[in-house]
């Protein structure tokens, strides 16, 4: 464990990361795959890596690569089937454990979650003491390693979870982060993507020390209140709160073909997505969706999106379908092209009370029919 010193302060936050999951939950139950480079994932052109053990990361496997270049990288890897329900199995006994500690959890995935232990359900001399004694309850009852990250906020937690993986605990107390955070690629910083990354490269930004000298007021004006988000993430501020059921930002499903399909051979599917994203929709809890999104991947991995937000919400599957469809009539790509993944979403959501009445009892009367 290593630790940044200074007073203690405000919030404590436990960023819980599990290390290579999906791959550690195999090497766990098959004694012949650990200290072998191990790749979740199906055999075969069309899929993509689900996750990759440590040792296959030193050949560069990643995950959500292509298989076949997974392969490429490292012929001696052992690609196994995922098995979501096991690993969902495991992420329960785990969500348990820190259940024991505090009651404000926020599960990122199956094997990420915030903690709030500012107010712990257990005496405990410290958050990093308590983080210590969840990582050993881990490894004690799961036979996993998990690596965790302490600060006075989420983003600062969730970056120092990643600072001594695998099987690490580092924290960064209060007082000392900004010289923690000043010599970072803007790159760790949430929401910098390469497009980003190459927008604050032109403006000489290279590093978060550089971000901040740059002044809040010169980032406003380049990316509006984005680059006051920018300021604040430089400077370590990051007030968002532990929420125990985070809201959904989008249902979605999709699918990837065995083999390319051309346009014109879409709406089968697309009606077939659609109908699983309503079922999934009606389970929502007064909160409307307003918009309709349309994914498309061509056979060169190129990602097409097209999106409709109606005054008027979807009312049921049938009119979901239909607006799906008027998506992809939307797309005119040349008609050589050959599509491998087709995924259908809602998004833009409202809560119910905040939206008009006569929509949200039209949502309640399609869910009580769907049920």
């Amino acid at each position: 464990m290593n630790a940044i010193n200074a007073p203690s302060g405000l919030r404590k936050i436990i960023h819980v990361d599990m290390d290579a999951f999906y791959a550690s939950v195999e090497q766990r139950d098959d004694p012949t795959l650990r200290g072998r480079p191990v790749v979740v994932a199906w055999r075969g052109p069309r899929s993509v890596v689900c996750a990759a053990s440590y040792e296959a990361r030193v050949f560069g496997v990643r995950s959500a690569m292509p298989a076949l270049r997974a392969e490429r990288l490292c012929p001696g890897a052992v690609f196994v089937a995922p098995d979501f329900a096991r690993y969902r199995a495991v992420s329960q006994q785990v969500r348990a454990i820190f259940a024991r500690y505090t009651d404000r959890v926020e599960p990122l995935s199956l094997d990420e979650a915030y903690l709030d232990v500012s107010a712990p359900r257990n005496a405990f001399p410290s958050a990093t003491a308590m983080a210590t004694d969840i990582r050993a309850a881990i490894r004690a009852e799961t036979a996993l390693t998990a690596s965790a990250g302490v600060a006075c906020n989420k983003f600062l937690a969730k970056i120092a979870s990643d600072w001594r993986k695998p099987d690490g605990l580092f924290v960064i107390q209060p007082a000392a982060v900004e010289g923690f955070l000043a010599p970072l690629p803007v790159a760790r910083l949430p929401g910098v993507g390469t497009v980003m990354e190459q927008k604050l490269a032109r403006l000489g930004v290279r590093r978060v020390a550089d971000l901040r000298a740059l002044g809040a007021q010169r980032l406003v004006q380049q990316f509006g209140r984005w680059g006051l988000r920018l300021h604040e993430l430089a400077l370590g501020i990051d007030d968002s709160p532990v929420r125990r059921e985070r809201p959904s930002l989008q249902i979605s499903a999709e699918d990837t073909f065995t083999q390319d399909l051309r346009l014109d051979q879409l709406d089968a599917p697309i009606a077939q997505l659609a109908a699983k994203v309503w079922t999934a929709y009606v389970r929502e809890q007064d909160r409307i969706a307003r918009t309709v999104v349309l994914k498309l991947k061509t056979a060169e991995f190129r990602t097409l999106t097209r999106s409709h937000t109606d005054a008027l919400p979807p009312q049921s599957e049938a009119a979901l379908v239909r607006t799906a469809l008027q998506l992809r009539a939307r797309v005119e790509p040349p008609a050589s092209t050959r599509y491998r993944l087709v995924g259908v979403g809602l998004s833009g959501f409202v809560d119910a009370d905040t939206a008009q009445p006569d929509l949200f009892a039209t949502k309640t009367l399609e869910t009580h029919a769907a049920g």
